[in-house]
């Protein structure tokens, strides 16, 4: 496989931070680490670009990142916070002239045709955006051009999907990972993992329980994303997780 380059285009929570209406020590920090757009990343292979999940900052997020084009976009669950942006992938089929593939189980297709019913409307308005959707499930399958293997989680009761290329994983809105999908996390040069906060949550992975979920995967490099205001400051959280373990921030480059 071809180098895997990894841009985290946003790591926050499904409120971002800083949170409307909050004045905390994080949502007031000037350290632009602690400014988090939604959660998403962009991963290059070779000349192929795989976006995984499309929240509502998309727009923002690809203009920051100055993204031109995009192959393909794999959809973790059907949560806002991660396709609230599919609207604004009409401007990529202008620029591309084609139908943007998005990829996702069953669930999640679902949800995006009841959300965007007006593009897939018989009778569709100009300028909506066109969308070609792929039901995946557990096998592996190829987006963009490029092998995905899936990675079956729980999100409390709702299955969510991560998703492994080459010795790259992703994993977002994470409780439980089921026996068989820790089988397929094998080898990893880089893990991307939820933390939320430090504090349980019934549906995400607090930091701990990320810590010793990472310590068992083993991964050479964990990565922590889709973080609260109530994990604390990047400075200080970040300088006190072990060898190898970081907490992500909006505009990292990982390369493998």
């Amino acid at each position: 496989m071809s180098a895997i380059r990894l841009e985290f285009l946003g790591t926050g929570t499904s409120q971002g931070v800083p949170v409307i209406a909050c004045s905390c020590t994080v949502c007031a920090s000037a350290d632009p680490r602690d400014q988090r757009l939604r959660t998403s990343v962009l991963v290059t292979v070779g000349d192929r670009r795989i976006l995984m999940d499309a929240g509502p900052d998309l727009r923002a997020q690809m203009l920051r990142s100055r993204v031109h084009r995009l192959d393909a976009v794999l959809l973790t669950h059907e949560h806002m916070d991660h396709v609230a942006g599919i609207d604004e992938l009409r401007s990529f089929n202008f620029s591309q002239e084609r139908a943007m593939d998005i990829h996702a189980n069953a669930a999640t297709l679902d949800a995006v045709r009841r959300m965007y019913h007006y593009a897939f409307s018989a009778v569709r308005y100009p300028g909506t955006p066109v969308l070609d959707l792929h039901t995946i499930d557990t096998d592996p399958f190829i987006a963009g051009g490029v092998e995905v293997l899936p990675i079956p989680v729980m999100h409390l009761h709702m299955p969510v999907l991560g998703f492994r290329i080459g010795d790259l994983a992703y994993i977002t809105d994470a409780k439980t990972i089921p026996a068989a999908s820790l089988e397929r996390l094998h080898g990893l040069e880089v893990l991307v993992l939820n933390a939320l906060r430090t504090a349980p949550h019934p549906s995400h992975l607090n930091l701990q329980e990320a810590l010793e979920l990472a310590d068992r995967i083993g991964a050479k490099r964990t990565y922590f994303t889709h973080i609260s205001h109530l994990l604390g400051l990047h400075a200080e959280v970040d300088g006190q997780l072990p060898t190898g373990v970081h907490l992500a921030y909006d505009g990292l480059v990982v390369d493998l």
